[in-house]
């Protein structure tokens, strides 16, 4: 692992290095063009800073004083018009960096009186949250009594809080980051969670609260660990299911499983499968997201976009903070990366059940088939506040099955309209079934007994969905089945089809992608009589950017006219794919 840490080191050297320079005077953050700035941009900076100060030893980079540019930025953040839990908190572990010891901790000691008052106000400070934000007030308050600003921690009693909210929201033990009104979000968020919980207790300054913490947290973050290799693709993309994803789907991943290693959670007979996972993830994250000429992260071009609120700016620091993580967590960890390929079966489905109560169901189908190269997640979780095609119920698979991000289409999935209802066969299911069909395919079945809207809302009293897929012999099979309860007229129907491809620059080799025979839909089943409209091509909208790489084309099948629907009778749709994979330099 000593070479993965120096490549780690040269990488953070490097990023780190190409954006201090814009950080002002003021310690706020210069937007980089066509973005705006972010309120908590100067404390994601600051973390940075002393990560790389807790990696390296160095108090000046390319010129900088460190430890200068540190206090101007926790000063902004401490002093910034708006309230910004993320901020503060990355910019208080960013201070404890440097040392918990006030006397011995140089940007402490360059912070003013005002600043110092203002951080300990701002840091006693806090709201309670049931989402991800718990985490941002476990790690103020690390800060708080570390620094000796308080004789009282509340770091055990917030944790206990975050694992009783896990609990609460979710039968298999993971964290619902929405769970107000439809709830079941299970997305990268409760990773992100667990990732900076235990980076705050490595900074804690009562080291036997930590042996005390992480045996429950270990509880809980363990599902996530155990399903990343599941999610790893051949190519090395990780989580990509979810608003936030991209780049941010490879640090976490990269994250849990080196302080899982470095914490030992993960047994000896797996240790080949988890090194060869962070082999991949890591290649890919390289190759994919790096500009590796003028050594900055590259998020959103001309060809690809992600969400609103990571900036380049900020991705840029978070990525020199997680490779200086990443070092000093392999020096610690030791051994090497090159290991047997794990024996493994090519093929398997499995279904992560995050929540399953009377009301509802939430999970995620795991399949992969390493003999024709592909891998699918199909997420059955609820949509958050924003409503996007990130987390719809169909296989994510970047190269073969695409979506947009930032936009809402019915990707794979029928799209019903009555009056001023949509709905969508997404979101959650009742009786989730898996198991195995004809030729070793994988199932997953689940029922929705009340239509669920676009919004994630329940459609009550207008009707139900049954849906199927079934994945296998490289072929992939969807089934809707409609019911409805009273006679109604469905105005329109619709069904995208996303045909993008990876970026065509910043690639591996192995990436998948489509062939020139495309997906090869064939409508098996179709009581809707529906039409396949002409290919819309967007590879110029700027808006419908992928993750990874453009989204050249869309192509949707549509009933445009109206259908006059009747109870006891079942309307179905049945479409088949069997895509032509191929990789990025065939």
């Amino acid at each position: 692992m000593q070479n993965f840490a120096d490549q780690c080191m040269d990488l953070a050297r490097s990023i780190l290095g190409n954006n201090l320079q814009y950080i002002s005077d003021a310690g706020s953050i210069s937007a980089a063009a066509g973005e705006d700035t972010r309120i908590d941009e100067s404390g994601h900076a600051a973390l940075a800073i002393g990560e790389y100060f807790r990696a390296s030893g160095e108090t000046e980079l390319e010129g900088h004083d460190l430890n200068d540019l540190a206090a101007r930025c926790i000063t902004h953040q401490a002093f910034a018009s708006e309230e910004s839990e993320n901020g503060l908190a990355y910019a208080a572990l960013g201070l404890l960096s440097f040392g918990a010891a006030k006397e011995r901790n140089e940007v402490w000691e360059r912070l003013l009186d005002p600043t110092r008052e203002q951080l300990d106000q701002r840091l006693l400070s806090r709201s309670d949250y049931n989402n991800h934000f718990q985490s941002f007030n476990i790690a103020k308050s690390v800060s708080r009594f570390s620094l000796g600003l308080s004789k009282k921690d509340e770091t055990g009693k917030l944790i206990d809080q975050f694992v009783e909210r896990i609990q609460e929201h979710s039968s298999g033990g993971f964290c619902d980051n929405n769970p107000e009104g439809f709830g079941g979000v299970y997305d990268i968020y409760g990773a992100l969670s667990f990732i900076f919980i235990r980076q705050s207790l490595q900074l804690h300054a009562n080291v036997h609260l930590k042996d005390r913490k992480l045996p429950k947290l270990r509880t809980y973050a363990e599902k996530y660990l155990r399903m990343v290799p599941d999610m790893c693709r051949q190519d090395g993309l990780g989580w990509s299911y979810g608003r936030s994803v991209g780049a941010y789907g490879q640090f976490h991943c990269i994250s849990l499983i080196l302080q899982a290693m470095r914490d030992h959670w993960v047994p000896e007979e797996k240790t080949p499968l988890y090194l060869d996972t962070l082999r991949r993830l890591f290649q890919y994250f390289f190759v994919t997201y790096l500009d590796q000429e003028n050594g900055l992260l590259m998020i959103r071009d001309n060809e690809r976009n992600t969400v609103e609120n990571h900036t380049t700016r900020m991705a840029n620091f978070d990525a020199a903070r997680y490779l200086c993580q990443w070092s000093r967590l392999a020096r610690v960890i030791g051994g090497s990366l090159r290991v047997p390929t794990p024996n493994r079966s090519k093929t398997g489905g499995r279904f992560v059940i995050f929540d399953k109560s009377h009301k509802k169901e939430h999970g995620l189908f795991l399949f992969r088939d390493e003999n024709a190269g592909i891998q699918f997640q199909l997420p059955l979780v609820g949509p958050g506040d924003e409503i996007t095609s990130d987390s719809l119920a169909f296989p994510h698979c970047q190269g073969i099955f695409d979506w947009p991000v930032n936009k809402y289409l019915p990707v794979l999935l029928p799209e019903l309209t009555f009056g001023d209802q949509v709905v969508i066969p997404s979101y959650y299911g009742k009786n989730c079934v898996t198991g195995i069909g004809p030729r070793k395919s994988f199932y997953l079945r689940f029922e929705q007994p009340d239509l669920v809207r676009t919004d994630g809302t329940f459609a009550y009293g207008l009707g139900s969905c049954q849906v199927q897929w079934s994945f296998g012999s490289g072929k992939v099979t969807s089934e809707f089945t409609f019911r409805v309860k009273n006679p109604v007229t469905m105005d329109s129907m619709r069904y995208a089809i996303v045909i993008g491809s990876p970026h065509s620059t910043y690639r591996l080799g192995t990436t998948l992608r489509q062939g020139p025979e495309g997906l090869r839909p064939t409508v098996e089943k179709d009581d809707f009589m529906a039409a396949w409209g002409d290919f819309e091509t967007v590879t110029d909208e700027s808006e419908y950017r992928g993750y990874a790489g453009n989204v050249h084309y869309v192509q949707f099948l549509r009933r445009a006219h109206p259908l006059i629907m009747r109870p006891g009778i079942q309307y179905k749709f049945q479409i088949s794919f069997e895509p032509d994979i191929a990789f990025a330099d065939e």
